[in-house]
C-alpha cells in the first residue's frame, strides 16, 4: 500500500492508503501526460488524438477495480463529512511544504 497525505480545510492532517496497483496506474498515466506536454509537433499530436478518439475505450463500459471503488467511496465520505480543501488552499499548502524541504 502507498500512503496519501494531506490537510483538511481546518488544517487537520489526514492519510489514506492507496493500493499499489492504483499508484502504479497513476504513475503510468502521469508519465504519459508529462511526455505529451513536451510534444510541440501539431501533426504528431493530431495523430495521437486520432488514435485515442478511435480506441475502444469510448465504446466500452469501464470496469472499476475494488481499489478504485474504494477510493471513490472514500472520496464520497470525505465530501459528506466536509473534509474538503479548495485548490488555492491546496496550492498554498504545497508551497509551504516545499519551502520546508
Amino acid at each position: 500500500m502507498y500512503m496519501l497525505f494531506g490537510k483538511t480545510n481546518s488544517n487537520k492532517y489526514f492519510r489514506k492508503e492507496i493500493p499499489k496497483k492504483m499508484a502504479q496506474i497513476d504513475a503510468i498515466r502521469n508519465g504519459i501526460i508529462d511526455k505529451l506536454l513536451a510534444i510541440s509537433d501539431k501533426d504528431y499530436l493530431l495523430a495521437l488524438m486520432h488514435l485515442v478518439d478511435n480506441s475502444n475505450l469510448q465504446n466500452e463500459k469501464i470496469k472499476l477495480t475494488k481499489e478504485q471503488k474504494l477510493m471513490l467511496e472514500m472520496s464520497e465520505n470525505d465530501i459528506q463529512n466536509g473534509r474538503l480543501i479548495s485548490q488555492s488552499d491546496l496550492d498554498k499548502s504545497d508551497l509551504e511544504w516545499l519551502k520546508e524541504k
